[in-house]
């Protein structure tokens, strides 16, 4: 063979070797996204935190996953359709449904759970279970009542964050301690205001009563015409652990910033 066709050869085993790099990369970053599809799809999917109705249990800049095993699924657990219509598929309830399966479990008082807005079901809203199917629900001066109990709370320090809800003004904070022994700690920014007194709510069946942790600046089920009772179908799942946080002050253009703005003691918090 002459040094020509050694040459050739050569080059050409070379360039198999390269294309079959490249063929074996791309066959890794496939499987990858496959198996981060898969696991976004039916077991997590990850939320960020735009508000701070949550504060002080959820800050702007958390980021968090969400588990859709939880409650089961239904129309609302996946980003495009699957033909289910009204019914939800393999969510478990104490009631009967028409195209409903006993998979998971109901929401549990004391939960924090996403769910689309009942008014607009293009918006995904995040609170706190407070209201089971059939309870009466009432605040009155700012105290929580279940069916005519009121709600332990205890007076805590004041909650003080230089970067976020207040800015740096102290808060008064409550650690308040549901029927069910769940505890967690809310805000309180004023004893007047315009839900720290209502109508008494009777949750419907098969509905539930959401509440946000910074009573005085949450839109939840206390507002009937915004948010309302939650259907179990309007669920996508149970909000489980912080997997990352950073202040929002962190702009993009600012990447040297980001180390410091970075909140390293929320990482990996089980909410």
């Amino acid at each position: 063979m002459h040094k020509e066709d050694h040459t050739l050869a050569a080059q050409r085993s070379s360039g198999r070797k390269q294309e079959d790099g490249l063929w074996e990369t791309a066959k890794v970053i496939i499987q990858a996204l496959a198996i981060a599809f898969f696991v976004r799809t039916f077991f997590y999917q990850p939320f960020n935190i735009p508000s701070s109705s949550m504060y002080p249990t959820l800050k702007i800049g958390d980021y968090l996953f969400v588990s859709k095993l939880s409650y089961g699924y239904g129309k609302y657990s996946f980003n495009f359709s699957m033909g289910l219509g009204d019914s939800t598929l393999f969510a478990c309830c104490p009631f009967d449904f028409p195209g409903r399966k006993v998979l998971a479990d109901t929401p549990k008082r004391g939960d924090v759970a996403v769910f689309k807005l009942p008014t607009d079901t293009n918006i995904d809203y995040i609170k706190r279970v407070i209201g089971l199917p059939g309870d009466r629900i009432q605040v009155r001066d700012s105290v929580l009542y279940i069916n005519d109990v009121a709600v332990p709370r205890v007076r805590v320090e004041d909650y003080v964050d230089p970067s976020g809800e207040g800015h740096g003004t102290p808060i008064p904070q409550y650690r308040e301690t549901l029927p069910n022994g769940v505890s967690y700690n809310t805000l309180d920014i004023t004893p007047t205001g315009d839900a720290d007194n209502t109508p008494v709510y009777e949750v419907p069946e098969g509905h539930y009563f959401m509440m946000g942790d910074n009573r005085d600046n949450s839109q939840d089920s206390r507002y009937l015409n915004v948010v309302g009772y939650v259907p179990i179908e309007n669920y996508v799942g149970r909000a489980d652990i912080i997997f990352f946080s950073i202040s929002p002050n962190a702009v993009l253009w600012k990447p040297w910033e980001w180390p410091f703005l970075t909140r390293w003691t929320r990482f990996f918090n089980l909410i």
